[in-house]
């Protein structure tokens, strides 16, 4: 597997999703098939919303994807090191950080949401924020920038990767791992790659 196949299978499976034919899945085959071992070929890194499950999204099977998922998408140490294991030691040829319309986390961000622990992740969007102007008139609706906001963050923790990850660097800079953003529809159910 390469990073160029394992967009192509992610691209693929969501072509699937999106056209309402998943393949066929016989899940009690797959976690056997699995047991013994794992060479998941992409990590992806997608929102805690209850719409944007990878597996689903991309109609991928058991030990097919690594799944990280939290609010917004964001990048921590603990999110990064699981994605260094996964492409160091495990093998994964593809990072993909997909974000999503309509992203409640960016709209809290946004919005100045303080709440508990959430103030703090919420505070890791706002660097996107910053980067994509309020509305200055009603041409640009507040949904409009919500979603501007969420791509600027997708490509904010695809920059955020490979600063902070000198072993993530490493392997992207040599190929042997590619690094993809992308935006997830969630009324199409396609997903944009950026570019």
């Amino acid at each position: 597997m390469t990073p160029a196949a394992a967009l192509a299978e992610l691209k693929a499976g969501n072509a699937r999703y999106v056209a309402g034919r998943p393949l066929e899945r016989d899940l009690a085959a797959e976690r056997r098939a699995t047991a013994p071992g794992q060479y998941p070929h992409s990590v992806i890194l997608s929102c805690l919303d209850s719409r944007t499950s990878a597996e689903i999204i991309f109609d991928q099977g058991l030990g097919e994807v690594f799944n990280a998922r939290v609010a917004g998408n964001i990048l921590n140490d603990d999110i990064l090191g699981s994605m260094e294991f996964a492409c160091k030691a495990a093998g994964a040829k593809l990072i993909a950080v997909i974000g999503h319309t309509s992203c409640g986390a960016v709209k809290g961000a946004c919005g100045g949401v303080e709440l508990g622990n959430l103030t703090g992740l919420l505070a890791k969007i706002k660097p996107a924020v910053a980067q994509v102007p309020a509305p200055s008139s009603s041409a640009t609706t507040t949904a409009t920038r919500v979603d501007a906001v969420a791509q600027a963050n997708v490509k904010l923790v695809m920059e955020q990767i490979r600063a902070r990850s000198p072993i993530l660097a490493e392997l992207i800079r040599s190929g042997q791992v590619g690094l993809v953003g992308g935006m997830h529809d969630l009324e199409s159910g396609n997903v944009v790659f950026l570019k």
